[in-house]
């Protein structure tokens, strides 16, 4: 493994991506990524200024038009190569972002064929991009409807999921014939720099993907969303941030998608199959150790099941493994930083002196590294501020319900509306709560929904847009109209 790790580490490239060169940041300035399960530096790289940034904008608007008149098929079959090479190194991969964002192992080889799907998915759909023809109600014309590339894109990227989410970004954004500047996160920046070198690697033109790692986004970044040449925005975090970038991209009008913040609620009603409830609930709550936005957050239980649904999650949870990802046999690894563990402690303190039951966990895990034990409250009263925060880590809360009427409001009683999760046995009743919950994603009977050909996004405060399926592609496309005359007339 130590071999394995220093060679994975090695073949990161350290600078930024502009215009198909890898460069120093200006000024030399370097910035150091550390794995979470030490608290070590495991390798340092360009941290690039607002001057990097605007140098990658002005790369991006370069190769803009050559790219948008490649053909879809030739852009489908670069995306496709990506795939496969993706596919064929997915050990390197799932060990790079294991040690930069830690992950287990096993749940690091699931984001490489998950990221890696989205490759796969938009090389086909970039030569399915259609228009329509047809007359006008009037006969007196021919209405063309075209689509066409939305321009240059900026990219922001999370530290959860550091392939999956610059895959589900770049892929629709290729495939459509847009150019991009990608920032990952300043955290977890390596998978990105390594998933470049590999678009490169089977033929990424110049300029077509650029790449800044930073560790002042705010200052990188401001300035090229403000850039009257780019065109569109993608985001993928928290909704402050989400909200701030919108501010910033209304002066320019641009297309913005914004994957934003969750609260999900995982609804048991009374005749659920509870060995598929806890199944599902181990995977929607502790996968990637609690830190996604489609974890659920509040397990909002019958009262008639409430006692025996925590029995058995909290014996699942007393057996989960605690250490860091690339150990076998490991569930949970470490959080992403300090202020991650703080946070989590905070949650459970404060659940607990409301009246929560602490069944199993509850305690940060003594270092090196940034590990907290995988925790079940049961009882967790309203007004807790784990019911109203994303809590980002391996916490399940139990809240009790009486009736249909009362899981939904407490399932909708969110400022957010990213994903819920809904378990009966009942067909009516999961039909009313398809129409009933204000989410743009559900899970009925089921604890995992995302997939790339599925539309991904949510509702409230939880984001705008969609990333992923059909709809996926239509964020980086833009619509023309026009009237040509009849060409029967006379």
């Amino acid at each position: 493994m130590t071999e394995n790790r220093s060679a994975v580490l090695e073949s990161v490239p350290e600078g930024l991506f502009i215009g198909g060169a890898w460069r120093r940041a200006q000024e030399g300035r370097t910035l150091s990524v550390n794995d979470p399960a030490t608290g070590q530096e495991i390798k340092r790289i360009a941290d690039a200024t607002p001057a990097d940034g605007m140098a990658a904008l002005d790369a991006a608007v370069a190769a803009g038009p050559e790219w948008a008149a490649t053909p879809a098929r030739q852009r489908g079959e670069l995306l496709r190569r990506a795939f496969d090479l993706l596919t064929e190194r997915s050990e390197e991969f799932a060990l790079l972002m294991t040690l930069e964002m830690g992950k287990p192992l096993a749940e690091a080889r699931g984001e490489v064929t998950y990221g890696a799907e989205f490759l796969r998915w938009f090389s086909e759909e970039a030569p399915r991009i259609q228009g329509r023809y047809g007359p006008n109600p009037e006969g007196s014309g021919r209405i063309v409807v075209s689509q066409h590339p939305v321009g240059p894109c900026f990219l922001i990227t999370p530290w959860n999921f550091p392939l999956a989410m610059a895959t589900r970004k770049i892929a629709p954004a290729l495939a459509a014939g847009c150019t991009a500047v990608i920032k990952p996160a300043a955290l977890t920046p390596l998978t990105t720099l390594a998933f470049v070198a590999l678009l490169e690697e089977v033929g990424l033109p110049a300029g077509v993907v650029n790449v800044v790692t930073t560790s002042t986004s705010g200052e990188v970044s401001e300035p090229i969303i403000r850039d009257p040449r780019l065109r569109k925005l993608s985001f993928t975090g928290s909704t402050p941030v989400g909200r701030s970038l919108l501010e910033q991209a209304a002066q320019g009008v641009l297309r913005t998608s914004m994957e934003l913040g969750g609260n999900a609620p995982f609804v048991v009603f009374e005749d659920a199959d509870l060995d598929t409830a806890v199944e599902a609930a181990m995977l929607a709550k502790f996968r990637n150790i609690g830190q996604a936005c489609t974890a659920a957050n509040r397990f909002i239980v019958h009262t008639a099941v409430a006692e025996e649904f925590t029995r058995r999650v909290t014996e699942r949870v007393q057996a989960m493994r605690i250490g860091p990802g690339t150990q076998e046999g490991v569930a949970i690894g470490p959080l992403i930083d300090d202020r991650a563990v703080a946070k989590a402690e905070a949650l459970v303190q404060d659940a607990v002196a409301r009246g929560a039951h602490l069944t199993t966990g509850g305690h940060p895990v003594p270092g090196p590294g940034t590990f907290y034990e995988p925790t079940v409250l049961s009882g967790v009263a309203h007004g807790s501020d784990i019911l109203r925060e994303e809590v980002f880590g391996p916490v399940l809360a139990v809240v009790p319900f009486e009736g249909e009427e009362e899981a939904v409001r407490l399932a909708n009683d969110t400022e957010y509306g990213l994903v819920s999760y809904v378990f009966t046995q009942d067909l009516a009743r999961g039909q009313r709560m398809i129409e009933r919950l204000e989410t743009g994603m559900l899970g009925l009977n089921v604890g995992v929904v995302s997939n790339a050909a599925a539309p991904f996004g949510g509702w409230k405060s939880s984001g705008l847009g969609r990333e992923g399926g059909a709809e996926g592609i239509a964020e980086y496309l833009q619509t023309k109209y026009t009237l040509t005359p009849d060409p029967f007339a006379g």
